[in-house]
């Protein structure tokens, strides 16, 4: 089995590769660019010292751009697809809302295109978010419940699955969806909640935390490591369906407040903060996210990682590789 991990320098794709490399015997080629998420510093230390980091291989490409034939050849066989590489952060969407569509949506149609010229191909995944079914107030959403995209970046990714869904119907291409709620673990960018919260507390510095109108609920999510996503999307290799739609879901709701109350438990050292009208603060950004996960409870997956664990492990491995904040 020779597997294509797009994204795989980005937080989410190398702790994917670094589960592949544990958990099988497959060659891996890393396809990244390399920008505002792609470190090759990620793989660099998930592969040091490692005998069985000879079977990932690295081939630069921006997916804006389609796949030549000389690609094609350098790339060699492929068998499945992991497709991981996207723009993400809802703030910079905003601000520039057509450079998402050319991340996510014109790359991931370069990418079917690719594909589909693909003979050996068994399978592609490609890696979805929560947000396009916008805020949920209560309950949660199922995998084809509606959408309803509050920002830029939601809908692009939402844009992508349709190209997924119809390359699947017009082509017979073996690709299907999945939808993950936020992710956490080490090496995860600075800008995102978890770590921009280590470190201010670390620092001494007021952590802002989004809430509702009048600043008396925080913003709720369900964590979810990236090691479940990882062993998540390899049980779907076996147990995925073509044209099918699948949510990945932490075990747990935490509003943001108490979340990095936990955090600076874990520190010890004292939480200073500010809840923010996220309605005025952050336009299109939701209160709460919630993903109904009994499908793939139904299929078999269970989540290898505790979320308070991989939490607690998180911030202590953080504090010693501050680089990283």
């Amino acid at each position: 089995m020779r597997v294509l991990v797009t994204g795989g320098a980005g937080f989410i794709g190398h702790h994917l590769i670094e589960h592949l490399l544990r958990e099988t015997d497959w060659e891996i080629v890393c396809l990244d660019r390399l920008d505002t998420s792609g470190n090759l510093n990620r793989l660099a230390e998930v592969l040091a010292g490692r005998p069985d980091g000879a079977r990932v291989t690295f081939y630069y490409h921006d997916l804006r751009a389609s796949l030549s034939e000389q690609a094609h050849r350098q790339l060699g066989q492929i068998d499945r697809i992991f497709h991981l590489a996207a723009a993400t952060h809802v703030d910079r969407s905003i601000v520039c809302p057509m450079e998402f569509v050319q991340d996510n949506v014109v790359a991931t149609c370069n990418l079917l295109d690719y594909a589909r010229a693909i003979p050996s191909l068994q399978q592609m995944i490609y890696f979805s978010t929560d947000e396009v079914f916008g805020p949920c107030p209560t309950g949660a959403y199922a995998e084809w419940d509606r959408y309803h995209s509050g920002n830029p970046y939601a809908a692009t990714k939402a844009g992508a699955e349709e190209l997924c869904l119809a390359y699947a119907n017009t082509y017979k291409l073996p690709v299907f969806i999945t939808h993950c709620m936020n992710v956490f673990g080490e090496r995860q960018h600075p800008e995102k909640f978890i770590p921009s919260t280590i470190r201010n507390i670390r620092d001494g510095q007021t952590v802002t935390v989004h809430a509702n109108a009048d600043k008396t609920q925080a913003g709720s999510r369900f964590y979810i490591h990236a090691r479940n996503v990882a062993s998540a999307l390899l049980f779907l290799c076996e147990h995925g369906t073509s044209g099918e739609k699948y949510n990945i879901v932490g075990e747990q709701e935490i509003d943001n407040l108490s979340l990095a109350q936990i955090i600076a438990t874990v520190m010890q050292m004292p939480l200073r903060y500010e809840l923010v009208d996220f309605h005025s603060t952050r336009p299109g950004h939701d209160l709460r996210y919630a993903l109904d996960g009994t499908r793939m409870t139904a299929l078999g997956w269970k989540l290898p990682v505790n979320m308070m664990n991989a939490l607690q492990r998180t911030v202590q491995w953080s504090l010693l590789h501050p680089q990283w904040l």
